[in-house]
C-alpha cells in the first residue's frame, strides 16, 4: 500500500469503492469498503492525495480523511464526468475521480468546517420554513375560497381570514371544516415563529465575525447575505479573482464565441443558486432607493440604459466582486464618489 499515491473515493451511504494509482500512473488498489471498514483501511494508508466527487456528505468525509493525515480534495461532479469511460458504475466513478484530481487545471471546492455547515443548515432551514409558510397560507386561501370567502393578497389577508375561522359565531364555515381550518391556524403560528427565531439567530451570526460585520456594510448585502458568503466561501482565494466568484455563482453572461467572435448571452445561472438569489434580492432593494434619487451614480446612470431587473443582476455582480476584494485583503468598504453633472 505504500505505492499508492492518489485514490479515487466514490462515496455513498454504505458502499465506498476505491481507485488507487502510483507515482507512475499505473492503476496498484482496486477495493470495495463498507462504512465501518473505510476509516480503519485509510487509517494504516500513508499520507496520499484523495479525490471526492463535491457531494452529499462530501464535507464530513473530508474532514475525517484530513485528520488522518491525508490531503483531500472535493470536486464538482460535473468537472469529473469527462474523465468517465464508456458506462457509469462504481468503479469507472473511482478511476475517473482518480484521473481528474491529478489535473493541473482542475477546479476544486474547499471543504467546511462543521460550525461552517451548520451556518448553511440555518439558511436551509429558513428556506423550508419560508416555503411552509406560503404553503399553509395558499391551503388557508384555497380552503375558504370553496365557502365564498376570499382575501386580498398579503399578510393582511391571512390576517382576516384567520379572524373568520377564529369567529365561533361565523356560521358560513362547517364546523369540521372549522376544525380543519384551525389546525392550520395552529401551524401557521409555529412556522411563524420558527422563522423568526432562526432570523435572530442568523443575525447574531451575521455580527459576531469581524468578516460579517465588514460585508454588511456593502449596500445590498444584509445579515442573510453576509453570513452565507462567510459560510460558502471558506477560503476566497481559491477564486483567482472577483469574476470567477461572481462566474460560481451564476452571474455572469453565457458566453457561445467562436473565430474571435464573442457571443453574450443571458447569465448562466450556474453554481450557487441560493446566494444568487439573496444577491439579487439585495439589489434590487438598492434599485429601488436608486430610482427615488437624483445622485448621478453609476447606477443610476445604468437604470437609464436598462431595466431595473437587469440592472439589479449587473449590481449583484458587481457586489460578488467587491466582497471578494473585502474577503481576500481585509478592507473596508468604501462608498464610490458620486459622478459630477
Amino acid at each position: 500500500m505504500s505505492e499508492v499515491r492518489v485514490i479515487g473515493l466514490d462515496i455513498a451511504k454504505s458502499v465506498f469503492q476505491l481507485h488507487g494509482v502510483d507515482g507512475a500512473g499505473a492503476t496498484v488498489l482496486q477495493k470495495r469498503l463498507t462504512r465501518a471498514r473505510l476509516l480503519p483501511f485509510f487509517e494504516k494508508l500513508s499520507p496520499c492525495l484523495i479525490g471526492i466527487e463535491a457531494c452529499a456528505t462530501s464535507h464530513f468525509w473530508a474532514r475525517e480523511l484530513t485528520r488522518l493525515g491525508h490531503e483531500v480534495r472535493l470536486m464538482p461532479a460535473q468537472y469529473v464526468k469527462p474523465y468517465l469511460k464508456r458506462q457509469k458504475n462504481d468503479m469507472a466513478d473511482a478511476e475517473a475521480i482518480a484521473e481528474a484530481v491529478t489535473r493541473p487545471t482542475m477546479r476544486f471546492v474547499g471543504a467546511k468546517s462543521a460550525d461552517e455547515q451548520s451556518a448553511m443548515m440555518l439558511h436551509k432551514v429558513r428556506l423550508m420554513l419560508n416555503r411552509q409558510l406560503v404553503m399553509l397560507s395558499n391551503a388557508m386561501r384555497a380552503h375558504m375560497a370553496e365557502f365564498g370567502i376570499i382575501a386580498p393578497i398579503g399578510r393582511g389577508g391571512i390576517d382576516r381570514l384567520r379572524a373568520i375561522i377564529e369567529d365561533e359565531a361565523d356560521e358560513r364555515i362547517p364546523a369540521q371544516a372549522r376544525r380543519c381550518l384551525q389546525m392550520l391556524i395552529a401551524q401557521l403560528k409555529l412556522v411563524k415563529l420558527q422563522i423568526l427565531d432562526n432570523d435572530r439567530q442568523v443575525l447574531a451570526l451575521a455580527r459576531s465575525t469581524e468578516l460579517g460585520r465588514r460585508l454588511m456594510e456593502i449596500p445590498g448585502i444584509g445579515p442573510l447575505v453576509a453570513s452565507a458568503l462567510v459560510a460558502c466561501v471558506p477560503d476566497p482565494s481559491m477564486f483567482r479573482c472577483g469574476r470567477n466568484m461572481s462566474a460560481w455563482f451564476g452571474l455572469v453572461p453565457r458566453q457561445n464565441s467562436s473565430g474571435g467572435k464573442e457571443r453574450l448571452g443571458s447569465i448562466t445561472k450556474a453554481g450557487n443558486r441560493y446566494l444568487r438569489q439573496m444577491l439579487f434580492a439585495g439589489a434590487m432593494a438598492v434599485i429601488r432607493r436608486a430610482m427615488q434619487s437624483t445622485r448621478r451614480t453609476w447606477l443610476s446612470q445604468l437604470l437609464a440604459r436598462r431595466r431595473p431587473k437587469i440592472a439589479a443582476v449587473a449590481l449583484a455582480n458587481k457586489n460578488a466582486r467587491i466582497a471578494w476584494a473585502m474577503m481576500t485583503n481585509g478592507q473596508r468598504y468604501q462608498e464610490p464618489m458620486a459622478i459630477a453633472a
